[in-house]
């Protein structure tokens, strides 16, 4: 059975949890407050309150954090063992010993582990199931965790094209060896980093619409395989025969991700 490790030994898997370490050091009220408004904005909600959240690949524990801060009984998994740790870190730090808030490991892909987890409000998972290697069978699995009237979160890269084919070899590159990470790093940074660092100064928008961190936000990019991608639509044509409508999105014409909502009807 191939593990964790054996994918990032390969080269087929980013260490997503290692970056997420790094980027805990760098965690303030300021970005939790963002991350807690983003979660407001986007559900279209003043607190959580009375709701249960299920935060599927929870990385860092920052979004975690913030729906348990808005009030809701939360349960985090992840595949990465760091990326565990790190959420485990979270809850240590800001509710020690609470029964709110559970932190576990698991895989989206693992049907009797999902199973088992139940229904919630709402499900979330951020940037995710494209990172998976199986995206359409995760989101199913996902979605499947949605109670009746639920809300369904979710983030997924946008196609491209020829333009995503482009970033696959990048991020297969980056993951290959310490030089393809330099090298990968080295060639992407003024139009990865430093444009985006320009345009939210200039916007004051530094703290990002989730209190994530620029420098580590590009390396998630540069590095973030397993790779799929989807359109908009696609998405939505998916997901309706399951029962779910549209109720918000967030779109984007460039790489990166296109957000949404759905509705469990």
């Amino acid at each position: 059975m191939t593990t964790h490790a054996d994918e990032l030994a390969r080269g087929e898997r980013f260490d997503f949890g290692e970056n997420w370490s790094r980027f805990l050091r760098l965690l303030d009220e300021n970005r939790i407050a963002a991350a807690e408004a983003g979660l407001r904005r986007m559900l279209g909600v003043d607190d959580l309150r009375g709701k249960s959240f299920l935060d599927i690949g929870s990385g860092s524990g920052l979004m975690s954090l913030a729906a348990r801060r808005l009030g809701a009984t939360v349960v985090s998994f992840d595949y990465d063992p760091k990326s565990v740790a790190c959420t485990t870190e979270l809850r240590r730090r800001f509710f020690s010993e609470d029964s709110s808030w559970r932190v576990t490991s698991g895989s989206v892909l693992d049907s009797a582990f999902m199973a088992a987890l139940g229904s919630f409000d709402v499900v979330y998972s951020w940037g995710v199931l494209h990172h998976t290697g199986r995206m359409w069978d995760a989101m199913r699995a996902a979605a499947e965790r949605v109670a009746r009237g639920g809300s369904f979160f979710i983030a997924i890269y946008n196609d491209q094209g020829f333009r995503s084919r482009y970033w696959r070899a990048v991020k297969r590159l980056y993951n290959r060896n310490r030089f393809g990470r330099f090298a990968m790093t080295i060639v992407h940074v003024p139009n990865v980093f430093l444009a985006r660092v320009i345009v939210r100064a200039m916007t004051g928008r530094l703290g990002g619409n989730r209190g994530m961190s620029l420098w580590y936000d590009m390396h998630d990019w540069l590095g973030g395989y397993p790779f799929e991608v989807a359109t908009p639509q696609a998405i939505i044509d998916f997901l309706a025969p399951l029962g779910f409508a549209a109720v918000k999105t967030n779109c984007t014409r460039r790489y990166g991700c296109n957000e949404f909502v759905f509705a469990r009807r």
